[in-house]
């Protein structure tokens, strides 16, 4: 089944080749992976590893997680999810703390319809620094209420 998978994505990948106007020689050049290879691929003979098809997409001018769900490497909710947090890390209207909060917002929108965010939600969406500084902000409150009258120490984030 998974040569079943690698040929939609073979096939899927000559199309946008063709449709890019590119020979398979000029895709080489521009992603950095040898035209065998890259021949193997469309053909469905080989299963390209997520850098490769990071390039191709790129050279391209294609999603990248799109061949990942082809390739069988994201299934398509998984892309749909990374997509949308693409979009909310890439906006520069919002400033990056409005982007964790809209981040969260969107985890518990997730969570509350049945839909746990991944492991690389964390990796992408930044989810590791938005807890680390909640804690902080947990945390300094405390010091700040056993300190009683010691305001610089509350205003310190290292301390």
């Amino acid at each position: 089944m998974a040569s079943l998978n690698v040929g939609n994505l073979g096939e899927y990948l000559r199309e946008q080749r063709r449709a890019a106007q590119l020979s398979l020689r000029q895709l080489a050049d521009a992603t950095g992976v040898s035209n065998p290879y890259l021949s193997q691929i469309e053909r469905g003979l080989r299963k390209p590893s997520a850098d490769v098809l990071q390039q191709v997409a790129k050279a391209l001018r294609i999603s990248a997680e799109t061949l990942y769900v082809r390739a069988g490497i994201l299934d398509e909710r998984e892309r749909e999810e990374l997509e949308t947090r693409a979009v909310i890390l890439a906006d520069p209207s919002i400033n990056e703390r409005q982007k964790n909060v809209l981040l969260q917002i969107y985890d518990s929108f997730r969570r509350e319809n049945g839909f746990v965010p991944g492991p690389d939600a964390d990796a992408d969406g930044d989810a590791g620094p938005r807890k680390d500084t909640g804690s902080r902000k947990d945390t300094g409150p405390r010091k700040g209420d056993d300190a009683g009258a010691d305001a610089t120490e509350d205003q310190d984030p290292h301390s």
